[in-house]
């Protein structure tokens, strides 16, 4: 599915730009330090997750700039015997094929590491998701193309898709603009915890 597949509402997307820039700052200023410490506890968090222990396949993603690294929980996941894959953004939106340690990534667009294009595409039982942004309602600010909401779509369509954000508690905003092609989270993990966000209708 292309990326925002409904319209946005402008005053929407301004919020969400400013929400987002003020968010990124705040990740940003954290030290090297903080930031590795923090990623740590968010990988052993992931990996004590049992909607994720119960996936066979699991989407992850390589960090870029100040982001959460969640490579130690996908090696992890990959030592205990599930399998891993990372994105690949094409012009019909995000895919994912499996990756695992040792392999080769390739310079993608916006910086991102991705899998050999070459390789299958695979569908994962669940998502590690990035994000900018997120608040108490289990809604996501990502960097604003809509990648992962479309995935996130196409993936739930046949089948129950368990979605986990992941991001620095200071990234933790009172209230992200849902918009229709947006696609709330379950849960989003921190280094000061697990948020589950109810999803019951």
């Amino acid at each position: 599915m292309a990326p925002h597949p409904t319209p946005s509402d402008p005053a929407d997307v301004a919020r969400k730009a400013e929400l987002r820039r003020r968010a990124l700052a705040a990740r940003d200023a954290l030290g090297a330090e903080e930031r590795q410490a923090a990623s740590a506890a968010i990988a052993r968090a992931l990996l004590a997750l049992p909607e994720l222990a119960e996936a066979r396949l699991v989407g992850a993603f390589w960090p870029i700039r100040s982001e959460v690294d969640p490579r130690p929980a996908a090696e992890g996941l990959l030592a205990r015997g599930q399998a891993v894959a990372l994105p690949h953004v094409t012009p019909e939106g995000l895919v994912f094929r499996e990756w695992r340690a040792g392999d080769t990534l390739v310079a993608g667009r916006f910086g991102l590491s991705e899998p050999d294009p070459a390789l299958p595409t695979v569908d994962p039982d669940a998502l590690i998701v990035p994000l900018a942004a997120f608040d108490r309602a289990g809604q996501r600010i990502g960097y604003g193309r809509g990648y992962y909401d479309g995935a996130i779509t196409r993936l739930s369509r046949t089948r129950p898709l368990f979605t986990v954000g992941i991001g620095f508690a200071a990234q933790e905003v009172a209230r992200v603009p849902a918009e229709p092609h947006d696609r709330p989270l379950h849960c989003v993990i921190t280094e000061a915890g697990l948020i589950r966000f109810d999803r019951t209708p």
